[in-house]
């Protein structure tokens, strides 16, 4: 059973420990600022936090002992000199079919959101941003480097250091940016534990992103997804995946909450089957968790649609699965039944031996120690909740 939980919010670390039978929660860092996400490397034990300072920016932190005290990391991100990228910004068009246009422009590829972090064995380290590069270190932390066999990606539309662009990019914005840009970002970030050469990204907005071979090439894994928002609903580019997690122990077992969907693979992500269920209320939302080791188990905290970012019906439920999503059990014992409008981020759910728990941007979190039979809550006055891991 996990003992300790790591929370990121808008206004600093939090570190959740059961003590003498209860769970307490007391702010261990960066009090005042905005922590996006925060995590343990499983294979060292440092702490990452991905803080977004507002005036001052973006800033990658560490801790070696467990949170008592936090410095600034050995090295920060920093897109290389020359950087740039495809811009596709949206306006309102009426005399558009769908009611908005497009703003085409090539850009300058300045760090707008530090997002979210993965691990890897041997000293591995994985950063994604905005405007959607991914940064890799190969020695714990002490360097970073831009990616550039997926920052150069034919679906950017190529190597823009060497010459304009010669095709359009098929990355699209996010509105989760820092820096005011409607730019693609990275939010997922997965190595598998079984072979740490595959890794798995999750891009707002493109789609499914894989690298079998270290990071050095990149395939699209988007068929079977939809996009129901869309002229052209299976195009191989253009998903808005909201957030992906696979199974530690059964890697091919892929799951992700969708703009479209709940889609769940069980073949590495070289398929996808929508397995939404809206009359359990299971369709949109952003976060999901999958079990370590049945691969077929995930929960999710649905919402109610895009234009509608609160709890369903003013009830509060998790929505679980064991069978791969032929069936969804809805939990809700212990949380609110009654105006209850939270909304959870696509980072703040994660499960380990039997806990689950969830954190709201209205600052409440939640807890199971039963996969979600029952839940009590920790706290309700947390500031905004950004990211919650297990640690």
């Amino acid at each position: 059973m996990s003992t300790q939980i790591l929370v990121g919010t808008r206004k600093g670390t939090f570190l959740v420990k059961k003590e003498d039978g209860a769970w307490k929660a007391r702010l261990c860092g960066h009090a005042g600022t905005g922590v996006n996400f925060v995590a343990k490397d499983p294979y060292t034990g440092r702490l990452w936090a991905l803080l977004g300072h507002g005036h001052w920016g973006a800033k990658l932190s560490v801790s070696d002992d467990c949170g008592e005290t936090w410095a600034d990391a050995p090295a920060q991100i920093r897109y290389p000199e020359g950087s740039r990228f495809i811009a596709q910004d949206m306006y309102e068009d009426a005399a558009s079919e769908h009611g908005v246009g497009w703003r085409i422009s090539t850009k300058p590829a300045t760090l707008q959101k530090l997002w979210v972090i993965g691990f890897g064995p041997g000293g591995r380290v994985y950063v994604g941003t905005i405007p959607g590069g991914l940064f890799e270190s190969h020695d714990g932390g002490a360097s970073f480097s831009l990616n550039m066999g997926l920052w150069n990606h034919e679906s950017r539309g190529g190597d823009l250091s060497v010459a304009e662009p010669t095709a359009e990019t098929k990355w699209f914005g996010t509105p989760a940016s820092e820096g005011g840009d409607f730019a693609p970002g990275i939010h997922s970030v997965v190595v598998d534990p079984t072979n740490p050469s595959r890794i798995l990204v999750a891009v707002s907005t493109a789609g499914v992103i894989e690298s079998t071979d270290g990071g050095q090439s990149w395939h699209s894994r988007n068929k079977g997804l939809t996009m129901d928002h869309s002229p052209e609903p299976e195009a191989e580019w253009g998903h808005d995946t909201h957030y992906l997690e696979l199974s530690a122990a059964q890697p091919n077992h892929v799951w992700q909450q969708n703009h479209s969907g709940v889609f769940y693979s069980d073949d590495g992500a070289l398929n996808w089957r929508k397995v939404s269920a809206p009359e359990d209320g299971v369709h949109f939302g952003f976060p999901v968790t999958v079990d370590a080791e049945n691969g077929r188990a995930a929960w999710l905290v649905p919402a109610r649609g895009d234009n509608q970012r609160t709890a369903i019906e003013g009830g509060l439920f998790v929505a679980y699965t064991q069978d791969g999503g032929l069936s969804w059990t809805q939990q809700r014992t212990g949380l609110p039944q009654g105006n209850a409008w939270d909304i959870v981020y696509r980072h703040a759910l994660a499960n380990a031996g039997g806990v689950v728990a969830f954190g709201s941007t209205t600052g409440n979190l939640y807890l199971s120690e039963d996969r979600g039979e029952t839940w009590i809550t920790v706290g309700n006055n947390f500031p905004p909740i950004y990211s919650v891991r297990m640690g």
